[in-house]
């Protein structure tokens, strides 16, 4: 009699090989789920992708319609926690947060339930982490979908005290260190400028400029301005590369730490209108363009 074929016998179970292929299958089921583009269909997209990923500090009346009290998002809350309620000189001040400690697969999702939570929130209450199930809303029906945020950057993070407060010595400990560690941030007024981001990193000053179109679209583009010379934000200037997350592309670019931010606005401008155009381009490239697509790419990171 003949040896008994092993073929499709499959991996052991309990064996380490059947472990392996649960963890690769765990993790593929994983990567699938996740929502990709979280904030899609909100005006202020750009922004909160700005606020969620590299914003050090900054705050923004939230527009929910039907809301008894004023929400603020912002990009941090002590301890990272979701939401929290306090109250301010007799008034129930309410914040969410959009850079916080725990997560699920839906950061839209988190964020909407976030914003639920906090209505009904008496003062001193903390939400650790949003818990968006089937019943959440959509993010798009909670806040005003086409509303700006108007963000105000601080340079510090006081705003955790409510003002008069004395706060515990392991609160004040708690901001006298983040607040070491922040670095100056902006964000550049400029007409057609929507979520272009300055920071002084010390040796260099950034400019992160969070982009809203499709990032295939928009890597073309690039290329074609890099092709004809035209990608950089004038003397002082250089392009750094490019990170891709929550499904947009975010160009970078390093910058002359001397100059002030407001003083690289018309350059982003510029920059902008050589986009615009190279956008409305729909021929395809040329091989000087395919030979700069290709180099963008290669200084291109994912950061989720």
């Amino acid at each position: 009699m003949g040896k008994k074929s092993k073929r499709n016998s499959g991996p052991k179970p309990g064996g380490a090989r059947a472990e392996k292929l649960a963890q690769r299958r765990a993790e593929r089921e994983s990567a699938e789920s996740i929502v990709t583009r979280p904030f899609e269909g909100v005006a202020a997209e750009c922004d909160l992708v700005a606020l969620r990923e590299f914003v050090p500090s900054a705050t923004a009346p939230l527009p929910v319609p039907g809301a008894d009290r004023d929400i603020t998002l912002a990009t941090v809350l002590p301890g990272a926690v979701a939401a929290l309620a306090r109250e301010n000189g007799g008034v129930n001040e309410s914040f969410v947060g959009v850079q916080v400690q725990a997560y699920s697969q839906d950061l839209g999702a988190d964020l909407a339930a976030s914003v639920e939570w906090v209505k009904s929130a008496s003062a001193g209450d903390s939400l650790p982490a949003a818990d968006p199930t089937e019943d959440t809303p959509d993010l798009k029906t909670v806040i005003d979908p086409d509303a700006i945020l108007d963000i105000t950057v601080h340079q510090n993070f006081d705003w955790w005290i409510p003002e008069g407060v004395e706060p515990a010595p392991e609160v004040a400990a708690t901001v006298q260190q983040a607040n070491a560690a922040i670095m100056p941030s902006a964000r550049l007024n400029a007409d057609g400028v929507v979520a272009a981001w300055w920071v002084d990193a010390g040796d260099k000053a950034h400019i992160r400029w969070v982009r809203p179109e499709n990032e295939d679209d928009l890597m073309l583009a690039l290329a074609r301005v890099h092709a004809a010379g035209g990608l950089h934000l004038g003397e002082g200037s250089r392009y750094a590369g490019s990170f891709r997350t929550h499904g947009l592309l975010v160009p970078v670019f390093d910058l002359d730490p001397e100059m002030h931010a407001d003083e690289w606005a018309p350059a982003t401008v510029e920059l902008g209108n050589r986009l615009a155009e190279a956008l409305a381009v729909n021929a395809p490239l040329t091989t000087e363009e395919r030979r700069a697509r290709d180099g963008l790419r290669g200084r291109q990171v994912t950061l989720r």
